[in-house]
């Protein structure tokens, strides 16, 4: 499991990362749990150039966490994005 914190924005707030990932039907534990699995494979997004990881949730979902790395040390990821996406053939 990746050492990481997640930092997330306040739940109640309609612009932040908590919001966004719920308009994809996920939740925050969902997202870390992909995160954090160091099988999981990263890559860069195609569409922003930005870190992301790749893995299953909880309930079988296959999404992509797209992130930025706000902190090195200790590690701070911060969840730009998440979704379904198709699953590796």
């Amino acid at each position: 499991m990746e050492d990481w914190l997640v930092a997330w924005d306040d739940p109640d707030d309609p612009d932040g990362n908590v919001a966004h990932i719920a308009e994809h039907g996920l939740t925050p534990e969902e997202v870390e749990g992909v995160l954090k699995d160091g099988n999981n494979p990263s890559a860069l997004s195609r569409s922003s150039g930005l870190p992301c990881k790749f893995g299953y949730t909880s309930s079988g979902r296959f999404i992509i966490v797209v992130f930025t790395e706000e902190n090195d040390n200790p590690k701070v990821v911060f969840p730009v994005t998440a979704y379904d996406v198709p699953e590796p053939s």
